[in-house]
Protein backbone atom coordinates (compact mmCIF):
# COMPACT_ATOMS: atom_id res chain seq x y z
CA UNK A 1 0.00 0.00 0.00
CA UNK A 2 1.22 3.55 -0.72
CA UNK A 3 2.38 5.58 2.29
CA UNK A 4 1.19 9.02 3.38
CA UNK A 5 1.47 11.39 6.35
CA UNK A 6 -1.10 12.13 9.07
CA UNK A 7 -0.04 15.46 10.54
CA UNK A 8 -0.53 18.29 13.00
CA UNK A 9 1.32 21.60 13.34
CA UNK A 10 1.39 24.68 15.58
CA UNK A 11 3.51 27.79 16.09
CA UNK A 12 3.66 30.41 18.86
CA UNK A 13 5.49 33.73 19.14
CA UNK A 14 6.54 32.91 22.74
CA UNK A 15 6.57 35.22 25.76
CA UNK A 16 9.45 37.55 24.80
CA UNK A 17 9.55 38.08 21.02
CA UNK A 18 7.39 40.75 19.38
CA UNK A 19 6.94 38.84 16.09
CA UNK A 20 7.05 35.24 14.95
CA UNK A 21 10.05 34.52 12.70
CA UNK A 22 9.25 30.78 12.48
CA UNK A 23 7.32 29.09 9.65
CA UNK A 24 6.07 25.53 9.30
CA UNK A 25 4.18 23.35 6.81
CA UNK A 26 2.74 19.84 7.03
CA UNK A 27 1.00 18.01 4.19
CA UNK A 28 0.32 14.53 2.87
CA UNK A 29 3.86 14.12 1.50
CA UNK A 30 5.89 17.10 2.80
CA UNK A 31 6.88 18.50 6.21
CA UNK A 32 9.02 21.62 6.72
CA UNK A 33 10.16 23.79 9.64
CA UNK A 34 12.09 27.04 9.08
CA UNK A 35 13.38 29.28 11.88
CA UNK A 36 14.13 32.82 10.71
CA UNK A 37 17.06 34.58 12.33
CA UNK A 38 15.39 36.85 14.87
CA UNK A 39 18.49 38.90 15.50
CA UNK A 40 18.17 40.41 12.01
CA UNK A 41 15.55 42.38 10.17
CA UNK A 42 13.63 40.02 7.93
CA UNK A 43 13.73 36.74 9.85
CA UNK A 44 10.01 36.28 9.16
CA UNK A 45 10.61 37.14 5.49
CA UNK A 46 13.35 34.50 5.17
CA UNK A 47 11.40 31.66 6.80
CA UNK A 48 8.07 32.44 5.12
CA UNK A 49 9.61 32.83 1.66
CA UNK A 50 11.53 29.55 1.99
CA UNK A 51 8.53 27.51 3.19
CA UNK A 52 6.18 28.92 0.53
CA UNK A 53 8.77 28.12 -2.14
CA UNK A 54 8.70 24.44 -1.09
CA UNK A 55 4.97 23.72 -0.63
CA UNK A 56 4.45 22.85 -4.32
CA UNK A 57 6.52 19.69 -3.69
CA UNK A 58 3.64 18.24 -1.62
CA UNK A 59 2.69 15.58 -4.19
CA UNK A 60 3.41 11.84 -4.50
CA UNK A 61 5.48 11.68 -7.69
CA UNK A 62 8.65 13.53 -8.75
CA UNK A 63 10.90 12.93 -11.75
CA UNK A 64 14.14 13.54 -9.80
CA UNK A 65 13.11 12.35 -6.35
CA UNK A 66 16.61 12.27 -4.80
CA UNK A 67 17.64 15.77 -5.85
CA UNK A 68 14.46 17.82 -6.14
CA UNK A 69 14.25 18.80 -2.44
CA UNK A 70 17.85 20.08 -2.04
CA UNK A 71 17.63 21.73 -5.46
CA UNK A 72 14.46 23.60 -4.46
CA UNK A 73 16.06 24.69 -1.18
CA UNK A 74 19.02 26.06 -3.12
CA UNK A 75 16.53 27.90 -5.35
CA UNK A 76 14.87 29.31 -2.24
CA UNK A 77 18.29 30.55 -1.15
CA UNK A 78 18.73 32.30 -4.51
CA UNK A 79 15.35 33.97 -4.05
CA UNK A 80 16.44 35.26 -0.63
CA UNK A 81 19.47 36.83 -2.31
CA UNK A 82 17.20 38.46 -4.89
CA UNK A 83 14.96 39.86 -2.14
CA UNK A 84 18.03 41.41 -0.47
CA UNK A 85 19.15 42.91 -3.80
CA UNK A 86 15.74 44.56 -4.18
CA UNK A 87 15.57 45.67 -0.54
CA UNK A 88 18.97 46.30 1.13
CA UNK A 89 17.25 46.67 4.52
CA UNK A 90 16.95 42.87 4.53
CA UNK A 91 20.75 42.49 4.44
CA UNK A 92 21.86 39.74 6.81
CA UNK A 93 18.56 37.87 7.07
CA UNK A 94 18.67 34.09 7.19
CA UNK A 95 16.74 30.98 8.13
CA UNK A 96 17.21 27.36 9.10
CA UNK A 97 15.41 24.64 7.12
CA UNK A 98 14.59 21.07 8.11
CA UNK A 99 12.45 19.25 5.53
CA UNK A 100 11.23 15.73 4.75
CA UNK A 101 9.66 14.74 1.41
CA UNK A 102 7.96 11.33 1.16
CA UNK A 103 8.65 9.58 -2.16
CA UNK A 104 7.31 6.03 -2.17
CA UNK A 105 8.74 4.31 0.91
CA UNK A 106 11.66 6.74 1.33
CA UNK A 107 12.06 10.12 2.99
CA UNK A 108 14.19 12.67 1.11
CA UNK A 109 15.81 14.59 3.98
CA UNK A 110 17.44 18.04 3.72
CA UNK A 111 18.67 20.11 6.65
CA UNK A 112 20.64 23.23 7.48
CA UNK A 113 20.80 25.12 10.79
CA UNK A 114 19.71 24.07 14.28
CA UNK A 115 16.06 23.17 13.85
CA UNK A 116 15.68 19.48 14.64
CA UNK A 117 14.15 16.26 13.32
CA UNK A 118 13.34 13.42 15.74
CA UNK A 119 12.07 9.93 14.88
CA UNK A 120 10.20 7.40 17.02
CA UNK A 121 10.67 3.99 15.41
CA UNK A 122 10.48 0.49 16.90
CA UNK A 123 10.26 2.03 20.37
CA UNK A 124 13.44 4.11 19.94
CA UNK A 125 13.30 7.93 20.05
CA UNK A 126 16.33 9.56 18.41
CA UNK A 127 17.50 12.84 16.87
CA UNK A 128 18.06 12.39 13.12
CA UNK A 129 19.34 15.87 12.28
CA UNK A 130 22.63 17.40 13.39
CA UNK A 131 22.86 20.97 14.72
CA UNK A 132 25.04 23.25 12.61
CA UNK A 133 26.14 25.32 15.61
CA UNK A 134 29.44 26.40 17.09
CA UNK A 135 28.96 24.38 20.27
CA UNK A 136 28.04 21.22 18.31
CA UNK A 137 31.33 21.54 16.48
CA UNK A 138 33.11 21.82 19.84
CA UNK A 139 31.31 18.65 20.96
CA UNK A 140 32.27 16.83 17.73
CA UNK A 141 35.91 17.82 18.25
CA UNK A 142 35.81 16.57 21.86
CA UNK A 143 36.53 20.01 23.33
CA UNK A 144 33.38 20.07 25.48
CA UNK A 145 30.91 17.48 26.72
CA UNK A 146 27.32 17.34 25.34
CA UNK A 147 25.88 18.43 28.69
CA UNK A 148 28.15 21.49 28.68
CA UNK A 149 26.76 22.54 25.31
CA UNK A 150 23.34 23.22 26.85
CA UNK A 151 24.72 26.07 28.96
CA UNK A 152 27.51 27.29 26.69
CA UNK A 153 27.39 31.09 26.14
CA UNK A 154 27.65 30.62 22.34
CA UNK A 155 25.09 27.84 21.96
CA UNK A 156 22.97 29.96 19.59
CA UNK A 157 25.80 30.78 17.17
CA UNK A 158 24.98 29.17 13.80
CA UNK A 159 27.64 27.95 11.39
CA UNK A 160 25.33 27.25 8.42
CA UNK A 161 22.03 28.85 7.35
CA UNK A 162 20.17 29.89 4.24
CA UNK A 163 20.48 33.57 3.47
CA UNK A 164 22.39 36.22 1.59
CA UNK A 165 25.74 35.31 3.15
CA UNK A 166 26.41 32.23 0.97
CA UNK A 167 25.67 31.72 -2.72
CA UNK A 168 25.64 27.92 -2.34
CA UNK A 169 25.09 26.80 1.26
CA UNK A 170 26.04 23.24 2.16
CA UNK A 171 23.02 21.09 3.10
CA UNK A 172 22.87 17.80 4.97
CA UNK A 173 20.97 15.47 2.62
CA UNK A 174 20.00 11.81 3.01
CA UNK A 175 17.58 9.17 1.78
CA UNK A 176 15.90 7.53 4.79
CA UNK A 177 13.81 4.35 4.30
CA UNK A 178 10.51 4.57 6.16
CA UNK A 179 7.53 2.39 7.02
CA UNK A 180 4.04 2.73 8.43
CA UNK A 181 4.02 3.18 12.21
CA UNK A 182 6.83 5.72 12.49
CA UNK A 183 6.25 9.06 14.21
CA UNK A 184 8.37 12.12 13.38
CA UNK A 185 8.80 15.47 15.09
CA UNK A 186 10.21 18.59 13.41
CA UNK A 187 10.75 21.61 15.67
CA UNK A 188 12.52 24.96 15.89
CA UNK A 189 15.09 25.45 18.64
CA UNK A 190 12.50 27.30 20.70
CA UNK A 191 11.35 23.86 21.91
CA UNK A 192 14.64 22.16 22.80
CA UNK A 193 15.99 25.39 24.35
CA UNK A 194 13.26 25.17 27.03
CA UNK A 195 12.06 21.59 27.26
CA UNK A 196 14.47 18.71 28.04
CA UNK A 197 14.57 15.96 25.44
CA UNK A 198 13.27 13.37 27.91
CA UNK A 199 10.07 15.40 28.43
CA UNK A 200 9.64 15.85 24.68
CA UNK A 201 9.99 12.09 24.20
CA UNK A 202 7.41 11.36 26.89
CA UNK A 203 4.77 13.50 25.15
CA UNK A 204 5.58 12.26 21.63
CA UNK A 205 5.57 8.65 22.78
CA UNK A 206 2.62 8.80 25.16
CA UNK A 207 0.04 11.02 23.42
CA UNK A 208 -1.79 9.25 20.62
CA UNK A 209 -3.65 12.24 19.18
CA UNK A 210 -1.27 14.29 17.03
CA UNK A 211 -2.88 17.69 17.58
CA UNK A 212 -3.13 17.11 21.32
CA UNK A 213 0.57 16.18 21.49
CA UNK A 214 1.49 19.28 19.44
CA UNK A 215 -0.55 21.57 21.70
CA UNK A 216 0.98 19.96 24.81
CA UNK A 217 4.52 20.66 23.56
CA UNK A 218 3.64 24.30 22.84
CA UNK A 219 2.00 24.70 26.26
CA UNK A 220 4.94 23.13 28.06
CA UNK A 221 7.32 25.53 26.30
CA UNK A 222 5.21 28.51 27.35
CA UNK A 223 5.14 27.28 30.96
CA UNK A 224 8.95 27.21 30.97
CA UNK A 225 9.32 30.82 29.82
CA UNK A 226 9.38 30.55 25.99
CA UNK A 227 11.99 33.27 25.33
CA UNK A 228 11.97 32.35 21.64
CA UNK A 229 9.40 31.49 18.98
CA UNK A 230 8.46 27.82 18.95
CA UNK A 231 7.13 25.77 16.02
CA UNK A 232 6.09 22.10 16.02
CA UNK A 233 5.29 19.78 13.10
CA UNK A 234 4.30 16.26 14.22
CA UNK A 235 3.27 13.46 11.86
CA UNK A 236 2.71 9.71 11.60
CA UNK A 237 3.62 7.57 8.59
CA UNK A 238 0.52 5.56 7.61
CA UNK A 239 -0.70 3.37 4.76
CA UNK A 240 -3.20 5.03 2.44
CA UNK A 241 -6.71 3.57 2.60
CA UNK A 242 -9.18 3.29 -0.27
CA UNK A 243 -10.93 6.40 1.04
CA UNK A 244 -7.61 8.27 1.05
CA UNK A 245 -6.98 7.26 -2.56
CA UNK A 246 -10.47 8.34 -3.61
CA UNK A 247 -9.98 11.71 -1.91
CA UNK A 248 -6.60 12.12 -3.57
CA UNK A 249 -8.12 11.43 -7.02
CA UNK A 250 -10.85 14.01 -6.38
CA UNK A 251 -8.28 16.60 -5.32
CA UNK A 252 -6.17 15.90 -8.43
CA UNK A 253 -9.22 16.49 -10.61
CA UNK A 254 -10.02 19.66 -8.66
CA UNK A 255 -6.47 20.96 -9.15
CA UNK A 256 -6.63 20.25 -12.89
CA UNK A 257 -10.02 21.97 -13.23
CA UNK A 258 -8.79 24.80 -11.03
CA UNK A 259 -5.75 25.49 -13.20
CA UNK A 260 -7.95 25.50 -16.32
CA UNK A 261 -10.70 27.68 -14.88
CA UNK A 262 -8.58 30.42 -13.29
CA UNK A 263 -9.03 33.72 -15.07
CA UNK A 264 -5.90 34.69 -17.00
CA UNK A 265 -6.42 38.36 -16.13
CA UNK A 266 -6.34 37.60 -12.40
CA UNK A 267 -3.19 35.54 -12.84
CA UNK A 268 -1.52 38.37 -14.78
CA UNK A 269 -2.29 40.82 -11.97
CA UNK A 270 -0.63 38.48 -9.45
CA UNK A 271 2.30 37.91 -11.82
CA UNK A 272 2.93 41.65 -12.07
CA UNK A 273 3.36 41.91 -8.26
CA UNK A 274 1.32 45.12 -8.23
CA UNK A 275 -1.50 43.85 -6.01
CA UNK A 276 -0.67 42.17 -2.69
CA UNK A 277 -4.25 41.01 -2.14
CA UNK A 278 -4.36 39.41 -5.60
CA UNK A 279 -1.15 37.50 -4.80
CA UNK A 280 -2.46 36.41 -1.39
CA UNK A 281 -5.78 35.32 -2.94
CA UNK A 282 -3.95 33.25 -5.58
CA UNK A 283 -1.83 31.51 -2.90
CA UNK A 284 -4.91 30.73 -0.79
CA UNK A 285 -6.80 29.50 -3.84
CA UNK A 286 -4.02 27.14 -4.88
CA UNK A 287 -3.41 25.69 -1.41
CA UNK A 288 -7.12 25.09 -0.80
CA UNK A 289 -6.99 22.04 -3.11
CA UNK A 290 -4.58 20.04 -0.92
CA UNK A 291 -4.81 18.88 2.73
CA UNK A 292 -2.21 20.81 4.71
CA UNK A 293 -1.41 22.87 7.81
CA UNK A 294 0.52 26.14 7.39
CA UNK A 295 1.72 27.96 10.52
CA UNK A 296 3.83 30.91 11.64
CA UNK A 297 5.05 33.70 9.37
CA UNK A 298 4.17 31.72 6.21
CA UNK A 299 0.55 31.54 7.33
CA UNK A 300 0.57 35.29 8.03
CA UNK A 301 1.93 36.06 4.55
CA UNK A 302 -0.64 33.80 2.85
CA UNK A 303 -3.79 34.60 4.77
CA UNK A 304 -3.38 38.30 5.50
CA UNK A 305 -0.63 39.63 3.21
CA UNK A 306 1.00 41.30 6.23
CA UNK A 307 4.45 40.36 4.90
CA UNK A 308 3.92 41.94 1.47
CA UNK A 309 7.37 41.26 0.01
CA UNK A 310 6.88 37.50 0.58
CA UNK A 311 3.25 37.51 -0.58
CA UNK A 312 4.14 39.33 -3.80
CA UNK A 313 7.20 37.22 -4.58
CA UNK A 314 5.47 33.89 -3.91
CA UNK A 315 2.38 35.02 -5.82
CA UNK A 316 4.52 36.05 -8.80
CA UNK A 317 6.24 32.67 -8.90
CA UNK A 318 2.98 30.71 -8.65
CA UNK A 319 1.32 32.91 -11.29
CA UNK A 320 4.25 32.32 -13.65
CA UNK A 321 3.85 28.55 -13.23
CA UNK A 322 0.12 28.78 -13.98
CA UNK A 323 0.68 30.94 -17.06
CA UNK A 324 3.27 28.44 -18.32
CA UNK A 325 0.77 25.62 -17.74
CA UNK A 326 -1.95 27.53 -19.59
CA UNK A 327 0.38 28.24 -22.51
CA UNK A 328 1.25 24.56 -22.78
CA UNK A 329 -2.44 23.67 -22.61
CA UNK A 330 -3.25 26.14 -25.40
CA UNK A 331 -0.40 24.75 -27.51
CA UNK A 332 -1.70 21.20 -27.11
CA UNK A 333 -5.22 22.29 -28.04
CA UNK A 334 -3.92 24.11 -31.13
CA UNK A 335 -1.90 21.05 -32.16
CA UNK A 336 -4.99 18.85 -31.79
CA UNK A 337 -6.99 21.25 -33.99
CA UNK A 338 -4.31 21.18 -36.70
CA UNK A 339 -4.19 17.36 -36.63
CA UNK A 340 -8.00 17.20 -36.89
CA UNK A 341 -7.99 19.59 -39.86
CA UNK A 342 -5.29 17.55 -41.63
CA UNK A 343 -7.28 14.36 -41.05
CA UNK A 344 -10.46 15.96 -42.42
CA UNK A 345 -8.56 17.19 -45.48
CA UNK A 346 -7.16 13.71 -46.15
CA UNK A 347 -10.64 12.18 -45.80
CA UNK A 348 -12.11 14.70 -48.26
CA UNK A 349 -9.45 13.89 -50.86
CA UNK A 350 -10.01 10.14 -50.45
CA UNK A 351 -13.77 10.60 -50.77
CA UNK A 352 -13.45 12.75 -53.92
CA UNK A 353 -11.17 10.22 -55.61
CA UNK A 354 -13.50 7.36 -54.75
CA UNK A 355 -16.52 9.20 -56.20
CA UNK A 356 -14.60 10.07 -59.39
CA UNK A 357 -13.59 6.44 -59.96
CA UNK A 358 -17.14 5.28 -59.25
CA UNK A 359 -18.54 7.76 -61.80
CA UNK A 360 -16.18 6.56 -64.52
CA UNK A 361 -17.05 2.94 -63.87
CA UNK A 362 -20.75 3.77 -64.21
CA UNK A 363 -20.12 5.30 -67.67
CA UNK A 364 -20.59 8.87 -66.55
CA UNK A 365 -18.47 11.42 -68.44
CA UNK A 366 -16.06 13.76 -66.86
CA UNK A 367 -18.37 16.67 -67.63
CA UNK A 368 -21.17 15.11 -65.59
CA UNK A 369 -18.87 14.51 -62.66
CA UNK A 370 -17.90 18.18 -62.68
CA UNK A 371 -21.38 19.55 -63.21
CA UNK A 372 -23.72 17.27 -61.38
CA UNK A 373 -24.02 16.97 -57.71
CA UNK A 374 -21.73 15.77 -55.00
CA UNK A 375 -18.77 14.67 -57.12
CA UNK A 376 -18.26 18.16 -58.45
CA UNK A 377 -18.47 19.63 -54.99
CA UNK A 378 -15.97 17.10 -53.74
CA UNK A 379 -13.45 18.04 -56.40
CA UNK A 380 -13.88 21.77 -55.94
CA UNK A 381 -13.16 21.34 -52.17
CA UNK A 382 -9.66 19.99 -52.86
CA UNK A 383 -6.97 22.53 -51.90
CA UNK A 384 -4.53 23.76 -54.61
CA UNK A 385 -1.44 21.61 -54.97
CA UNK A 386 0.97 24.48 -54.24
CA UNK A 387 -0.61 25.39 -50.87
CA UNK A 388 0.77 22.52 -48.78
CA UNK A 389 4.45 22.90 -49.94
CA UNK A 390 4.15 26.65 -49.38
CA UNK A 391 2.88 26.02 -45.85
CA UNK A 392 5.78 23.65 -45.16
CA UNK A 393 8.29 26.21 -46.47
CA UNK A 394 6.77 28.94 -44.32
CA UNK A 395 6.89 26.77 -41.20
CA UNK A 396 10.52 25.87 -41.96
CA UNK A 397 11.45 29.55 -42.13
CA UNK A 398 9.63 30.23 -38.86
CA UNK A 399 11.44 27.32 -37.20
CA UNK A 400 14.84 28.59 -38.42
CA UNK A 401 14.14 32.11 -37.13
CA UNK A 402 12.98 30.81 -33.74
CA UNK A 403 16.03 28.55 -33.50
CA UNK A 404 18.36 31.48 -34.30
CA UNK A 405 16.77 33.69 -31.68
CA UNK A 406 16.88 30.85 -29.13
CA UNK A 407 20.58 30.25 -29.81
CA UNK A 408 21.32 33.98 -29.56
CA UNK A 409 19.61 34.02 -26.18
CA UNK A 410 21.67 31.10 -24.90
CA UNK A 411 24.84 33.09 -25.61
CA UNK A 412 23.75 35.73 -23.06
CA UNK A 413 23.67 33.15 -20.27
CA UNK A 414 26.43 31.98 -17.92
CA UNK A 415 26.95 29.03 -15.61
CA UNK A 416 29.66 27.55 -13.41
CA UNK A 417 30.72 24.05 -14.41
CA UNK A 418 33.49 21.47 -14.57
CA UNK A 419 36.42 21.85 -16.96
CA UNK A 420 39.19 19.24 -16.75
CA UNK A 421 38.45 18.63 -13.06
CA UNK A 422 38.47 22.32 -12.13
CA UNK A 423 35.86 25.00 -11.62
CA UNK A 424 35.25 27.18 -14.67
CA UNK A 425 32.81 29.78 -15.95
CA UNK A 426 30.99 28.90 -19.18
CA UNK A 427 29.06 31.18 -21.50
CA UNK A 428 25.82 29.69 -22.81
CA UNK A 429 23.65 26.88 -21.44
CA UNK A 430 24.76 23.38 -20.56
CA UNK A 431 22.65 21.58 -23.17
CA UNK A 432 23.47 20.24 -26.62
CA UNK A 433 21.36 20.05 -29.78
CA UNK A 434 22.80 17.03 -31.54
CA UNK A 435 26.34 18.00 -32.59
CA UNK A 436 25.74 21.67 -31.66
CA UNK A 437 27.07 22.70 -28.24
CA UNK A 438 25.22 25.62 -26.72
CA UNK A 439 28.07 26.78 -24.49
CA UNK A 440 31.80 27.44 -24.51
CA UNK A 441 34.50 28.05 -21.93
CA UNK A 442 34.62 31.67 -20.81
CA UNK A 443 36.89 31.82 -17.74
CA UNK A 444 38.92 28.87 -16.38
CA UNK A 445 40.12 28.87 -12.77
CA UNK A 446 42.64 26.91 -10.73
CA UNK A 447 40.10 25.71 -8.13
CA UNK A 448 39.98 21.87 -8.25
CA UNK A 449 36.64 20.14 -7.81
CA UNK A 450 37.92 17.42 -5.50
CA UNK A 451 38.61 19.82 -2.59
CA UNK A 452 34.96 21.00 -2.50
CA UNK A 453 32.13 19.27 -0.57
CA UNK A 454 30.56 16.32 -2.38
CA UNK A 455 27.18 17.97 -2.84
CA UNK A 456 28.81 21.12 -4.24
CA UNK A 457 30.83 18.98 -6.66
CA UNK A 458 27.63 17.33 -7.87
CA UNK A 459 25.93 20.70 -8.44
CA UNK A 460 28.90 22.02 -10.40
CA UNK A 461 29.06 18.89 -12.56
CA UNK A 462 25.35 19.38 -13.31
CA UNK A 463 26.02 23.10 -14.13
CA UNK A 464 25.32 25.86 -11.60
CA UNK A 465 23.37 28.63 -13.41
CA UNK A 466 24.17 32.31 -12.90
CA UNK A 467 22.21 35.45 -13.70
CA UNK A 468 25.14 37.05 -15.51
CA UNK A 469 28.95 37.04 -15.65
CA UNK A 470 29.26 39.08 -12.44
CA UNK A 471 27.03 36.63 -10.58
CA UNK A 472 29.09 33.69 -11.94
CA UNK A 473 32.26 35.37 -10.67
CA UNK A 474 30.63 35.82 -7.24
CA UNK A 475 29.79 32.09 -7.15
CA UNK A 476 33.37 31.17 -8.07
CA UNK A 477 34.61 33.55 -5.36
CA UNK A 478 32.51 31.69 -2.78
CA UNK A 479 33.84 28.36 -4.07
CA UNK A 480 37.43 29.67 -3.83
CA UNK A 481 36.85 30.59 -0.18
CA UNK A 482 35.49 27.08 0.47
CA UNK A 483 38.46 25.50 -1.34
CA UNK A 484 41.00 27.50 0.67
CA UNK A 485 39.64 25.98 3.88
CA UNK A 486 41.43 22.78 2.83
CA UNK A 487 44.80 24.49 2.25
CA UNK A 488 47.67 23.30 4.49
CA UNK A 489 49.28 25.65 6.99
CA UNK A 490 52.87 26.38 5.90
CA UNK A 491 55.33 27.30 8.62
CA UNK A 492 57.86 30.11 7.94
CA UNK A 493 61.21 29.00 6.45
CA UNK A 494 63.84 28.46 9.19
CA UNK A 495 66.65 31.04 9.18
CA UNK A 496 69.34 28.38 8.80
CA UNK A 497 67.74 27.19 5.52
CA UNK A 498 67.67 23.57 6.76
CA UNK A 499 64.35 22.83 5.07
CA UNK A 500 62.19 24.54 2.52
CA UNK A 501 58.39 24.34 2.67
CA UNK A 502 56.45 22.40 0.07
CA UNK A 503 54.93 24.70 -2.55
CA UNK A 504 51.27 25.58 -1.95
CA UNK A 505 48.61 24.76 -4.56
CA UNK A 506 48.00 27.79 -6.76
CA UNK A 507 44.48 28.34 -5.45
CA UNK A 508 45.84 28.64 -1.88
CA UNK A 509 48.00 31.62 -2.77
CA UNK A 510 46.74 35.14 -2.22
CA UNK A 511 47.82 35.85 -5.78
CA UNK A 512 45.42 33.20 -7.07
CA UNK A 513 42.69 34.69 -9.24
CA UNK A 514 39.20 33.44 -9.94
CA UNK A 515 39.53 34.93 -13.39
CA UNK A 516 42.83 33.28 -14.38
CA UNK A 517 43.22 33.18 -18.16
CA UNK A 518 44.52 29.60 -18.01
CA UNK A 519 44.09 26.58 -15.79
CA UNK A 520 47.68 26.61 -14.55
CA UNK A 521 49.43 29.68 -13.16
CA UNK A 522 52.63 30.45 -15.15
CA UNK A 523 55.95 30.13 -13.36
CA UNK A 524 57.40 33.61 -12.82
CA UNK A 525 60.83 34.30 -14.27
CA UNK A 526 63.24 35.47 -11.56
CA UNK A 527 64.82 38.88 -12.10
CA UNK A 528 68.30 39.39 -10.65
CA UNK A 529 68.69 42.30 -8.29
CA UNK A 530 71.89 44.27 -7.66
CA UNK A 531 74.03 43.24 -4.70
CA UNK A 532 73.77 45.37 -1.62
CA UNK A 533 77.39 44.64 -0.60
CA UNK A 534 80.61 45.95 -2.11
CA UNK A 535 82.16 42.51 -1.62
CA UNK A 536 81.38 40.48 -4.74
CA UNK A 537 81.77 37.22 -2.88
CA UNK A 538 79.31 38.10 -0.11
CA UNK A 539 76.02 36.19 -0.39
CA UNK A 540 73.03 38.32 -1.27
CA UNK A 541 70.01 38.20 1.02
CA UNK A 542 66.46 37.75 -0.18
CA UNK A 543 63.22 37.73 1.78
CA UNK A 544 61.81 34.43 2.88
CA UNK A 545 58.98 33.13 0.65
CA UNK A 546 55.58 34.36 1.78
CA UNK A 547 53.29 31.80 3.19
CA UNK A 548 49.56 31.81 2.90
CA UNK A 549 47.95 30.28 5.94
CA UNK A 550 44.89 28.29 5.21
CA UNK A 551 41.53 29.74 6.04
CA UNK A 552 40.29 28.45 9.38
CA UNK A 553 37.63 25.83 9.13
CA UNK A 554 35.54 27.44 11.84
CA UNK A 555 36.02 30.50 13.96
CA UNK A 556 33.27 32.17 15.89
CA UNK A 557 34.40 35.59 14.69
CA UNK A 558 34.69 34.87 10.95
CA UNK A 559 32.60 31.84 10.07
CA UNK A 560 29.84 31.99 12.63
CA UNK A 561 26.57 33.73 12.02
CA UNK A 562 25.12 35.08 15.29
CA UNK A 563 21.50 34.23 15.67
CA UNK A 564 20.76 37.04 18.05
CA UNK A 565 19.23 34.73 20.56
CA UNK A 566 17.29 32.85 17.96
CA UNK A 567 18.49 30.55 15.23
Amino acid sequence: MPLALRFAAASHVGRVRSKNDDSGYAGTYLAVVADGMGGHVGGDVASASTVLDLVHLDQPHHADAETILPDEIQTANTILNELVNHNPKLQGMGTTVTALLLTGDTFQFSHIGDSRAYRLKDGKFEQVSKDHTFVQRLVDEGRIRPEEAETHPHKNVLMRVLGDSDASPELDIAQIPTAAGERWLLCSDGLNACVPEVMVERIVRGTKDLQEATDDLIELTLQRGAPDNVTIVLFDVVEETADDQALKDLLEEARADDAHSLDTGQILIAASGSDVEASAALLRHQMATRPHKLVGAAQLATESGLIPIVTQRSGERRAAELLTHKSEQARQEQLASIQAAELAYANDRSKARAEKVHGRLAGVGASNILGDGVAGVGRRSIMPRWLFPAFLAFMTIVAVVITWFAYSWTQTQYYVGNYAGKVAIFKGVSQELGPLKLSHLDTPTDVPLDVLPAYTQQRIKNALPARDLEHAQEIVGELLITARQTCPVVAPTPSDGSASPSPLPSYCSDSGSIEAPSLESPTPTPTPSPSTSSNPTAPSTSPAPATSPSAPTTTPAAAATPAGGQS
